[in-house]
């Protein structure tokens, strides 16, 4: 019986650029629409997995980081059982998606997964994403089906959406690790470009320890595309398209330099746009006073130097750009003790890291 060596797959911190992944899809049908642009990098944490052949069935089962166990979920290896419970919208929905995809391309059996996680999961850092991307990664070592990353990142983007996800391609980045990568899409296509800090980059993630509808953004956001009238819908337009460009422009350029000041000045303007130009499609949602307490907390003057929503935006996580890593320790103890919320480290290593 097969087994795999251990499998570890990352988070995806969305430093620039969110929502511009799905939204430049619509250029496929609509030239007018503006290329996508992300920023993003591997998170510290994510899920580590063991896997094996399984005859005739997908098993999967995870220790979750709050300490419970999610699972064990059991199938029949078969696509017409693994579809349905894609559609069910379940905790392993996305999981069982992937398979799918995979029993419907590839020559397979089952698979028998161990997860643990210390990923916080629905904080938008793409812990729906790694899982997808940690299920292809095991059935392709399990059955040596010889995927490369973008392979993996495929089924697992394609697992995604039969669940009924409204997802672009930048989550599935994870696959690529912990180094920063810039992202270009335009369609279906994709150009990644790996970015290499000059100087190491000392980031916090702050989980709000909120609840948030991620499903509820997306189908929201998604409803101002392709030419939706009104001022509202044209504001996301632009914010995610031309405004976001000129934006990832010099997020870039800042990123590979390694200056922190920059960055931090650089995510608080991006923020700034977001809440004036998208916030208002999804007010619900996206007004989130609980990431606008944090970002205004006072320890961020003398210990940041800025910061922002991280993934879909919304009452999930922030992201704040620590003066170094004895501040990064100082903030993260503060804002832990004084608003009750959870802090996790995530570096951007000079010369990047695999």
């Amino acid at each position: 019986m097969s087994t795999t060596a251990p499998i570890f797959v990352p988070g995806r911190l969305c430093l620039f650029g969110e929502h511009s992944d799905w939204a430049a899809l619509y250029r496929a049908r609509d030239p007018s629409i503006a290329p996508g642009y992300c920023l993003v990098t591997g998170t510290d944490q994510g899920l580590f997995a063991r896997a094996e052949e399984a005859s005739d069935a997908f098993e999967i089962v995870s220790d979750l980081p709050d300490g419970t166990r999610a699972g064990p979920l059991c199938l029949p290896a078969q696509p017409r059982a693994l579809d349905a419970a894609a559609r069910r919208g379940e905790f392993f929905s996305y999981a069982a998606g992937v398979a799918a995809e995979v029993s419907l391309r590839h020559p397979v059996k089952g698979l028998r997964i161990a997860v643990r996680a210390d990923l916080p999961m629905g904080r938008g850092l793409a812990s729906s994403a790694a899982l997808c991307v940690l299920v292809a990664r095991a059935f392709n070592q399990v059955y040596g089906l010889g995927l490369g990353v973008r392979g993996e990142m495929e089924l697992a983007y394609a697992g995604e959406r039969r669940s009924g996800s409204e997802c672009g391609r930048m989550d599935q980045i994870c696959a690529f690790g912990q180094r920063p990568l810039f992202l270009q899409f335009d369609g279906p296509k994709l150009e990644i470009e790996p970015l290499s800090p000059r100087e190491t980059l000392f980031l916090l993630v702050v989980d709000l320890c909120q609840a948030k509808d991620t499903r509820r953004i997306l189908r929201d956001l998604n409803a101002c595309f392709p030419r939706t009238k009104g001022a509202r819908a044209a504001a996301v337009r632009e914010a995610l398209g031309l405004r976001n460009a000129e934006l990832l422009v010099r997020a870039r350029a800042i990123v590979r330099a390694g200056d922190a000041r920059a960055l931090g000045e650089l995510m608080t303007e991006a923020q700034a746009l977001f809440d004036a130009s998208v916030a208002p499609a999804c007010p619900e949602e996206l007004r989130a006073p609980r990431l606008h307490a944090t970002l205004g907390h006072a320890a961020l003057r003398e210990l940041a130097f800025g910061g922002k929503g991280v993934g879909s935006q919304g009452d999930g996580c922030a992201q704040l750009v620590a003066r170094g890593p004895e501040e990064r320790a100082l903030l993260a103890a503060r804002l832990e003790s004084e608003l009750g919320v959870r802090c996790s480290p995530v570096t951007l290593h000079s010369g990047g890291r695999e």
